[in-house]
């Protein structure tokens, strides 16, 4: 099948050489040189990706990305930026781009990059599912691939997961951009007894007012100008499963009014239908900025709010995890080396210092990127040097550590002291009981103190709650 990119660039060379390159290599290309020829170019059934440029004469990548996505709410957009722009990247991929890629552009990365998204919009078809990147993803097991953190932040997040996955609460994942929000959502619903149904995932940030209620609840026929056909929501397509809602707090009043009548009768009206349908399926939701806070400004409705925060979960930015900075690069090192069919052997040791002091705004996202693209141009199956870095990245100023939420809060709840005065002379032990408190504590503040379900989320009697939460205080006297 023939591949079809519309290039957006007012850099005509460029424009130019992208194009014979990819026609090259199996894509029919046309281009537009400003952002509003663009827009009125692309057509979804003429094109199956866009790639353009985030700096244009007539506009930026967010006014272009909006303008393509109310043409097209599941249009693929692969975003060129410069790398100083990488905060502005971050904010496109949260519009519903797809990906960015840093100049100087690199032929094959280019390449790489347009191929997974291809492949994973081809994949979305042949399941029967609409959309493509930035729209929605159906998975059942998921078989998402994940480097497992080390560092203490790690290791209490994906506690508190498989905590949560046994239940069916809904969840609010809270964490910057780039933080790998929807990786974890999608892990508890692999660890839960869900995980042979769908798992669907919705970007609400990419929705407009007016297709924000179809998306979700669906349509009729004739509904609105447009809906040519009877469509399924996101809440069908999830049954019996779980349903991922990124970016929640962009949601209209009106669709969070909607949902939450969803949430509390269990069944929903498509929009311009009559039909009650009944729904059985696991909320998680996302946000990266502080949903409490929103409601108390009048943003968000606070009922909403309480029914989608049954549970919480804070997801650390990768500068508060330095320990898995690392491994980590050894991780995407890995996926990049079979995403590429190259064997590049490692990292020398100035660019592992250079990944640990740098700040990574981007976070995960941000650092796959760096080790791609440096994969790309490391020459045969040499260590990785500072030469493939973007100079960014190598001129960066050092940050200095500051203690992260993680690390302010963990240590101390109310009524109890720091977990480290927990006494022990055996280190393992002393080892085990902290980790035994920060579980139990984190436990109590996510269902506000509440004992009873504190205890069925522990999967432990009240009884021994309470005789546990005694042992933690009468030790701290003693210390």
């Amino acid at each position: 099948m023939t591949k079809r990119a519309l290039i957006i660039d007012d850099d005509i060379d460029l424009c130019l050489l992208l194009s014979r390159f990819l026609n090259k290599n199996g894509f029919e290309t046309a281009t537009a040189h400003s952002g509003a020829k663009g827009i009125a170019l692309y057509d979804p059934a003429n094109f199956d990706v866009v790639i353009a440029d985030y700096r244009l004469d007539d506009m930026d990548g967010i006014k272009l990305i909006k303008g393509l996505k109310a043409k097209d709410p599941q249009v693929a957009i692969l975003v060129i930026t410069g790398y100083s722009d990488i905060k502005t990247a971050v904010e496109v991929i949260k519009l519903g781009a797809f990906d960015y890629i840093t100049k100087p552009l690199i032929p094959d990365e280019v390449l790489s990059i347009l191929n997974n998204l291809l492949a994973k919009k081809e994949n979305q078809l042949s399941n029967g599912q609409p959309g493509a990147a930035g729209g929605s993803q159906e998975k059942k097991k998921s078989n998402v691939i994940f480097y497992k953190g080390k560092s203490p932040a790690s290791v209490f997040l994906h506690e508190q997961a498989d905590i949560i996955a046994r239940t069916n609460y809904s969840v609010l994942l809270y964490g910057e951009s780039g933080t790998g929000k929807e990786v974890i959502a999608s892990l508890i619903h692999d660890m839960s007894e869900r995980s042979h149904k769908p798992f669907i995932a919705l970007d609400c940030g990419t929705l407009s007012r007016e297709l924000a209620g179809s998306e979700l609840f669906g349509h009729v026929k004739g509904s609105f100008t447009g809906a040519i056909q009877d469509k399924e929501g996101h809440f069908e397509l999830a049954e019996g499963g779980t349903l991922f809602l990124d970016e929640v707090g962009n949601l209209s009043a009106g669709v969070q009014a909607a949902l939450l009548r969803v949430i509390q009768e269990r069944k929903f009206k498509r929009v311009g239908g009559n039909k009650e349908i009944p729904t059985d399926v696991r909320i998680i939701v996302a946000s990266n900025e502080n949903l409490a806070e929103a409601y108390r400004k009048g943003k968000f409705r606070e009922d909403l709010y309480h029914r989608l925060n049954e549970f919480s979960i804070h997801l650390p930015p990768l500068r508060d995890r330095r320990e898995d900075i690392v491994p980590l690069a050894d991780f995407f090192l890995d996926q990049s080396n079979k995403e590429t069919k190259k064997n590049i052997c490692g990292f020398n040791d100035d660019v592992l210092n250079i990944f640990m002091e740098y700040s990574w705004p981007g976070n995960l996202r941000e650092f796959r990127n760096v080790v791609r693209r440096a994969v790309l141009l490391t020459p045969g199956d040499a260590k990785i040097n500072v030469g493939s870095l973007p100079l960014e990245i190598v001129h960066h100023t050092p940050v200095h550590h500051v203690p992260s939420p993680f690390e302010q809060t963990m240590p101390h709840f109310e009524g109890f002291g720091p977990a480290e005065s927990l006494p022990g002379k055996d280190p393992l032990k002393g080892a085990a009981s902290r980790a035994e408190f920060y579980t139990i504590m984190s436990v109590m503040q996510q269902v506000n103190f509440n004992k009873k379900k504190a205890a069925e989320l522990l999967k432990i009697d009240r009884k021994t709650l309470y005789n546990k939460l005694k042992s933690f205080q009468a030790s701290q006297q003693q210390s």
